[in-house]
């Protein structure tokens, strides 16, 4: 029962079943569902994708057109979705199931929904990005206890999510990197919890882990109840960090929270494209970034790019709350203030010609195209 396309060994082939939606709702919500599978598609996140063309008047495209970029695996299926709200001039939709430029490639469609849904009600999350730099400590339990003061006497309650810099174990301390590392879980964030606890807000600040010989430059994430929710060991690492002995990270986690999910990032991670990207396309609405100093020009590019919120609490670089339009919300300009924002993460950022990039630009990126290796000029390549 299922809708097979195929490329028919022919290049250049793109297109697939459409569907009429005669009548739609205008500023109505909806949501648009499509299972898939595949054989021979080297490339299904822009090879594959199910959306919905927006139509007005005379059958003409109104806004631009939805794409089902939410992915889960259900066996040996995908189950596309996307709810996106029709335009305020749109009488109806065609859904379209695609497959684009896979010649040896076949997918097969089944179990469509198109359906009204309730319109999302905002979801709204309150932020604290603390901007302080302790000095002439002679400890880490010195240093992190000038933040905790500021926290209580400058963080509004019923604070959702409060960050805090890079390194608040080794700020204005004068100690080396091993000197102040510790095991996670460990002294510090038992006291992270502490604050946590007492105010149920989550918390995420910059220590140094030790894992047996290994000291990384690690972020941590507590919850509301004061436990360690998580934790990011920074994965690029300045030449100053390799020669001081930190060892980088592997990977780029996302976490689950009760407002949404976040990603973060540490300093100079943010000079590179790929450790914002994979957090956006596993699902980060939010990145939070510790920072010790750093372009922000490129911070605010990841914010656009991702169609994130960035939140950074730096010493050097900027304490903001930006929007995914690369806009401050707040900012904190001087050591000892905090910058606040309540942001809502079911609002909408679109581009009146591109459309909704958050839905569009996972089911685009050419993740397939070999990028050659830097400074090779023998061509040599590696896939992303």
């Amino acid at each position: 029962g299922s809708l097979a396309v195929s490329g028919d060994s022919r290049l250049g082939v793109f297109g697939g079943p459409e569907y009429v939606v005669g009548v739609v709702k205008p500023g109505a919500w909806y949501r648009l569902s499509a299972f898939y599978r595949t054989a021979g598609v080297p490339a299904e996140n822009w090879q594959i994708f199910a959306r919905t063309d927006w139509r007005g008047k005379y059958g003409k495209r109104v806004g631009q057109p939805d794409y089902a970029y939410q992915q889960t695996r259900e066996g040996e299926w995908n189950r596309v979705m996307v709810e996106a709200q029709a335009p305020a001039d749109a009488t109806g939709t065609v859904l379209q199931f695609y497959l684009s430029n896979a010649p040896a490639g076949t997918v097969w469609w089944d179990d469509v929904t198109f359906e009204e849904v309730a319109s999302p009600s905002p979801r709204r999350v309150n932020i604290a990005s603390i901007n302080l730099r302790p000095q002439n400590m002679n400890s880490s339990a010195e240093s992190v206890t000038q933040f905790m003061n500021l926290i209580e006497k400058s963080v509004p309650a019923k604070t959702d999510l409060i960050l805090l810099p890079e390194g608040i174990t080794v700020v204005g301390t004068k100690k080396s990197y091993f000197e102040v590392s510790e095991t996670v879980p460990g002294p510090t964030t038992v006291r992270l919890g502490e604050v946590a606890r007492a105010r149920h807000a989550w918390i995420a600040a910059g220590i140094y882990e030790r894992e047996g010989p290994v000291v990384y430059n690690t972020a941590v994430l507590i919850d509301r109840e004061g436990h360690l929710a998580g934790k990011y060991r920074k994965v690029y690492l300045p030449r100053e960090e390799f020669e001081r002995g930190l060892t980088p990270g592997n990977d780029y986690p996302v976490f689950r929270t009760d407002f949404g999910t976040v990603g973060m990032m540490i300093c100079y991670d943010v000079f590179f494209a790929d450790p914002a990207r994979a957090l956006a396309f596993q699902g980060a609405e939010v990145i939070l970034l510790p920072i010790w100093g750093g372009n922000e020009t490129l911070a605010k590019a990841r914010a656009i790019v991702g169609r994130v919120f960035l939140v950074a609490s730096g010493y050097d670089h900027p304490t903001y709350v930006m929007d995914p339009d690369g806009e401050r919300l707040a900012q904190a300009p001087e050591s000892g203030t905090v910058a606040l924002a309540s942001i809502d993460l079911n609002r909408r950022y679109g581009h009146k010609n591109l459309g909704d990039m958050k839905n569009r630009r996972p089911r685009e990126v050419r993740l397939d195209v070999p990028t050659p290796y830097p400074g090779s000029a023998s061509g040599h390549a590696f896939h992303q």
